[in-house]
């Protein structure tokens, strides 16, 4: 009898951003040893500010305060306006 082959974990979980300025970024990599537990996705928030402190470092433009942060390919919690 042949044996599956074994799910791979993937080394990263994708996170589309919602800004309080109405920007969105998509695909946010967030390393995956990083998130679970208790606090499930909370601390993908802190990795991406901290990804967003150091683009706005190099490029000189800041981003807004993050709104809503939810994994790629989820269902949008946010109206279009």
């Amino acid at each position: 009898m042949a044996r599956k082959p074994s799910k791979a974990q993937s080394e990263f979980v994708l996170f589309d951003v919602y800004y309080e300025d109405g920007a969105r970024t998509s695909n946010r990599k967030v390393p995956s040893s990083e998130l679970g537990g208790f606090e499930g996705d909370e601390p993908a928030r802190a990795i991406i500010e901290a990804q967003d402190a150091e683009i706005a470092e190099r490029s000189g433009v800041s981003r807004g305060r993050i709104k809503l942060i939810e994994r790629a390919g989820a269902k949008a919690k946010v109206k279009a306006k």
